[in-house]
């Protein structure tokens, strides 16, 4: 598992102030650990977390290589909200097999089991976590998940990370009318590949590019393609890929 940093929020202010910036609906935090982006006001992918009630205020669960940037774009947005951001001693705990006191289910897939948050080490229990991914196209941070990425194109919405009832939020005009007024061109696929390449390949059919290889795991990976142009007998570098 890729190293984690946990952020507590609190304040009178925290909750209001969440629900205005992040995709999700913070009244979800009713049910348990709620999974969401921040983006920027052209609806581009800035950064995805997991958030937890945690006493009196929120834990917010991000990538190391987000959360520095993270904060500091949180600290500019809540001007005079009543919202205090700080480094928690907690870490996250996660694995696949039976559950131990105090965990919650990762939302985004059950096959992506729990997580837990104690002042234990960060772990896991050895699952393989790109077998899963991939058998499930569910993006990474840092691979599927980079900056100009936009969320719905990288299955989002089949993740739980996104509510589209809800109120606006940052970037929230661009994601609806993704949703409601265009049919996605572009977005990853699980693929079939022979041979390896290393993440960030391009993927082409006839020297014409069709898209980008990214996680792969065993025979399987997870693919970002143009639609219109993808095909059986893809290639990425020394590699053969099909539609799955």
């Amino acid at each position: 598992m890729s190293a984690r940093r946990i952020l507590e929020l609190s304040g009178r202010d925290t909750e209001p102030f969440l629900q205005g910036l992040i995709t999700n609906d913070i009244a979800r935090l009713n049910d348990g650990l709620v999974y969401a982006a921040l983006l920027t006001p052209q609806g581009k992918y800035i950064a995805d977390f997991f958030l937890l009630r945690h006493g009196d205020g929120v834990l917010l669960d991000v990538a190391e290589m987000l959360a520095d940037d993270l904060k500091k774009r949180l600290i500019l947005y809540k001007l005079r909200a009543d919202v205090a951001i700080s480094d928690s001693d907690l870490s996250v705990q996660r694995g696949t097999g039976t559950s131990p006191a105090g965990a919650v289910a990762d939302p985004r897939h059950p096959a992506l089991g729990w997580r837990r948050y104690s002042t234990d080490p960060q772990a896991d229990d050895g699952s393989d976590w790109d077998a899963i991914r991939v058998a499930h196209c569910i993006p990474e941070t840092g691979i599927e998940l980079t900056p100009d990425t936009f969320i719905l194109e990288m299955g989002f919405d089949a993740l739980n990370g996104v509510d589209f009832r809800k109120g606006c939020y940052v970037g929230q005009e661009v994601t609806a009318r993704m949703r409601h007024k265009t049919e996605l061109r572009k977005g990853l696929r699980r693929v079939r590949i022979e041979g390896v390449a290393p993440v960030g390949t391009a993927i082409t059919v006839a020297d014409r590019s069709v898209g980008t290889l990214l996680t792969q795991s065993g025979d399987h990976a997870i693919a970002y393609l143009r639609f219109d142009r993808a095909a059986d007998g893809m290639k990425a570098d020394g590699a053969t890929l099909w539609l799955d």
